[in-house]
C-alpha cells in the first residue's frame, strides 16, 4: 500500500512540474542592436590659414621704346601668409564641393635690370615692389575613405585671381659702384583679374560629429598680366604669372552632421 501511494505521489509531482513549465514564459533571445549608417551630407562652412611659397615665372618691361621688350635680369617674389573662407556642400561620403575666397600677401618683389643710365654707360637697377592677391575658386574633392578618424582627399579648383601690384620703385646705379646712382623713380602698379586653377591634397580629422580639422597642400596657378606702368623712359612692364605652393590648416563645420542616437524598441515578452 505504501509503495502504491509513493508511486501516485511521484506521478502527480512530475505532472505538476511539467504543467508549471508550460505556463512559464519562454526566454526571447536578445537581438543585436540595429546598426544605423548615417551618410554625411549637408552644407558646411570652412576657414583656413596657411603659408605660401610663390614661384614667379619671370617679368619683362619695355626699355626705352615699346618696340623693345626685355626680361628682368632677376625677378623674385617672396613668401607670404594666406587665409581664406568658404561655403560648401557634402554630397555624400566620397564627394563634396565648395566655393572659396582666399587672400595671398603681401609678397615682396625684388628684381634687377642691366643697361645704360644717366650716370654711367653700364648700370644695374634695383626694382622693389609687392603684390597682394584674392582668389575666388570653385572646388571639388574626392574623399578616399575614412580610416579611424582620418579621411584623406584630393581635389581641384578653377576660377580667377585678382592681382594687385603696388608701385615699382626703380633705382639705377653704376655697375660696380653703388654710390653713383640716378634718382629713384616710381612706376604705377597695375591690377587685373587672371585665370587660375588649383590642385589640392590633404586629410580631414574628425573632431566632433560636425567639426572636422583639415590639413593639406594646395598648388595655385595664376596667369600672366600687367605689373607696372611707364615712367622715365621705361615701361610698361608685366609679370609672366606665378605659382604658389601652400601649406594650409583649417576647419569645417557641417550643419546637421550629428545623427540622433538610435533607441531600439523594447523586446516583446512571448508566453507559450
Amino acid at each position: 500500500m505504501k509503495r502504491s501511494l509513493s508511486g501516485i505521489f511521484a506521478a502527480l509531482l512530475i505532472t505538476s512540474n511539467a504543467f508549471a513549465a508550460d505556463l512559464a514564459p519562454e526566454p526571447v533571445p536578445e537581438m543585436p542592436p540595429e546598426v544605423v549608417v548615417t551618410e554625411a551630407t549637408g552644407w558646411y562652412l570652412r576657414g583656413d590659414v596657411g603659408y605660401g611659397w610663390p614661384d614667379l615665372r619671370g617679368a619683362s618691361y619695355f626699355q626705352g621704346s615699346n618696340a623693345s621688350e626685355v626680361d628682368f635680369q632677376t625677378a623674385d617674389l617672396r613668401d607670404a601668409f594666406t587665409g581664406g573662407v568658404g561655403v560648401g556642400y557634402q554630397v555624400n561620403n566620397y564627394f563634396r564641393t565648395d566655393l572659396t575666397l582666399d587672400y595671398f600677401g603681401s609678397a615682396d618683389f625684388h628684381g634687377s635690370t642691366v643697361g645704360s643710365c644717366g650716370v654711367a654707360v653700364a648700370c644695374t637697377s634695383s626694382d622693389i615692389s609687392s603684390l597682394t592677391a584674392w582668389s575666388l575658386m570653385a572646388n571639388a574633392y574626392v574623399d578616399l575613405g575614412t580610416y579611424g578618424y582620418v579621411t584623406p582627399y584630393v581635389g581641384a579648383g578653377i576660377g580667377g585671381t585678382y592681382v594687385n601690384w603696388k608701385g615699382l620703385r626703380n633705382t639705377s646705379c653704376e655697375t660696380g659702384n653703388s654710390s653713383n646712382c640716378d634718382d629713384t623713380f616710381t612706376h604705377d602698379g597695375k591690377s587685373s583679374w587672371r585665370f587660375s586653377y588649383a590642385l589640392m591634397a590633404g586629410a580631414t580629422i574628425d573632431v566632433t560629429c560636425n567639426v572636422k580639422a583639415d590639413v593639406g597642400y594646395r598648388f595655385l596657378h595664376v596667369d600672366d598680366g600687367e605689373m607696372f606702368g611707364y615712367n622715365a623712359g621705361g615701361g610698361p612692364g608685366r609679370d609672366k604669372g606665378f605659382n604658389v605652393h601652400e601649406a594650409r590648416i583649417g576647419a569645417r563645420y557641417l550643419f546637421g552632421g550629428c545623427a540622433a542616437p538610435y533607441e531600439p524598441p523594447p523586446a516583446p515578452i512571448v508566453y507559450k
